[in-house]
């Protein structure tokens, strides 16, 4: 037969299982751990219930949408303006700040 001693020393040792596997941890977690994660979720969620004041521009208009649909139909697109950042006769020069550099000397000195 086993004894008494055997048994309450299992009792002892399972219980001791039992209660250690309810216990938290929080050795190495900060207690600010998650905290930047829920903020970013907070503030990636739009007001669905959102109020301006006045009255808001509609995102566009009806009738030059209808327009616009018609051209691209018909194969009449208005091709979009080009811009540049500099005009054509800059190109090449110092007017806008660039072209010099190393070695480049002023037209005084380069006349000489």
């Amino acid at each position: 037969m086993i004894s008494t001693r055997i048994v309450s020393a299992a009792v002892i040792v399972l219980g001791g299982l039992v209660l250690s596997a309810c216990a938290q941890s929080s050795l190495r977690i900060n207690p600010d751990f998650g905290r930047a994660v829920r903020q970013d979720v907070a503030a990636q969620i739009a007001n669905p219930d959102a109020k301006y004041e006045g009255t808001p521009d509609p995102g566009s208009r009806g009738d030059r949408v209808g327009l616009a649909q018609k051209r691209y139909q018909t194969n009449q697109v208005i091709p979009p303006a080009t811009m540049t950042a500099s005009g054509e006769g800059s190109i090449g020069r110092a007017e806008n700040g660039s072209g010099g550099g190393v070695g480049a000397s002023t037209g005084a000195a380069a006349s000489q």
